[in-house]
């Protein structure tokens, strides 16, 4: 009986809409570790700042993936995708070049059709998040989070100057050894850190941060670069088996169906109450984009991109032989039918017996009332 009550929750449908998903799945997957500086790159925005005298309110966030450099560039909230090309071009490719790769959000910005036939036509490849599941672009959020700190930091109480001191921040975050690299984006970047004035006082040495002959500072370099990519990858997988301790690997392949857990962020129409369903499905997997994404056959009227975590997918363990999917989907009490499961076929001993344990379960269990009795009548 226990087998058969396990079996019948796991199906219920019901059940499955109305909880909330309580354990952790999907392995963390880190990114492609990249191969030289500015050629994999990463953005974002910092939204909601108070507006300055120029009137920027939010900064726009380029973070190179392999030195760790960042760039922070006020700009407008109403910016749209030209403007912020433009920034772009201006404040970073001015100085490093075309990115091959860039990590970013969903933003209508990145999403706009200038912006991807931009970078289409030059042979950027844009990769986006996955939706409500900003740990794909880690990096720059934990970037924005420094920048955030700084910023409160330095202002004291003078909100409305925070442009003024972004390039200040700015050289500061890029002199300070970055923890995975174990050395400062700058001289990942350069080969040395550049001076400071309090590195004036004295004057120090040159050769500590400048390499005169030109072929044992290229052999500095390339030595450099395979350094700090060895430190990404150590720091890749500590971070790895820290984030997948007590996660289960969960792998699903194109066909299979599978449970959607809808998130409030994500799905606000379909979760305005705390009582609204908080599953929905099944839908069967279109694709499976890598382990941690999956392309979902997902109706069009729900109004949101297809792909998903694995963290909000469960497997559906299907319907009851006996039932149809149809009839399954809702509540039959809902629609004012009888909800009560009804024996198919003849009523065999085995089947009265298996009943009468159930009858008698609910007596001893107090869900039903003294007064009430069951009984069997012969049929004449």
């Amino acid at each position: 009986m226990r087998r058969d009550v396990e079996r019948f929750c796991s199906r219920c449908i019901a059940c499955l809409q109305a909880k909330s998903k309580v354990m952790p799945h999907g392995i963390y997957t880190p990114l492609p570790v990249a191969n030289s500086p500015w050629v994999d790159i990463s953005m974002d925005f910092i939204l909601g700042l108070p507006k300055t005298q120029r009137g920027m309110d939010s900064i726009f966030v380029v973070v190179d993936r392999f030195s760790k450099m960042a760039h922070f560039i006020p700009c407008h909230k109403i910016d749209d995708a030209s403007n912020i090309a433009r920034l772009f071009f201006k404040e970073v490719v001015r100085l490093h070049g075309l990115p091959k790769t860039i990590v970013s959000d969903r933003d209508t910005k990145f999403l706009s059709h200038f912006w991807k036939t931009l970078w289409s036509r030059l042979g950027t490849k844009l990769l986006f998040s996955t939706t409500c599941h900003p740990q794909t672009d880690g990096q720059t959020e934990v970037v924005n989070r420094s920048l955030s700190t700084m910023l409160r930091a330095v202002l004291k109480g003078n909100h409305k100057s925070w442009d003024e001191y972004l390039p200040h921040i700015e050289f500061a975050y890029n002199r300070v050894v970055h923890k995975t690299t174990k050395i400062s984006p700058f001289e990942v970047v350069y080969g040395f850190n550049p001076l400071t004035p309090l590195d004036l006082i004295p004057l120090p040495d040159s050769s500590h941060y400048f390499h005169k002959e030109g072929v044992s500072r290229a052999e500095f370099v390339k030595k450099l670069h395979e350094k700090v990519k060895t430190h990404i990858q150590q720091q890749n997988e500590r971070t790895a088996l820290d984030r997948s301790k007590g996660k289960k690997n969960l792998i699903f392949e194109e066909g299979d169906w599978v449970w959607l857990h809808l998130r409030k962020e994500r799905f606000p129409s379909q979760r305005k109450s705390k009582l609204n369903p908080r599953g929905d499905g099944p839908f069967q997997v279109l694709q499976r984009i890598n382990d941690n994404a999956y392309r979902l056959d997902l109706p069009s009227d729900y109004g949101v991109s297809n792909t998903f975590n694995v963290s909000d997918l469960i497997p559906f363990a299907g319907y009851d032989e006996e039932d149809e999917p149809t009839d399954l989907r809702t509540n039959p009490s809902q629609e004012g039918k009888d909800d009560r499961p009804w024996a198919k076929g003849p009523v065999t001993r085995a089947m009265a017996r298996r009943i009468q344990e159930e009858l008698d379960l609910l007596k001893t269990s107090g869900l039903v009332k003294p007064k009430v009795f069951f009984t069997w009548n012969a049929l004449s």
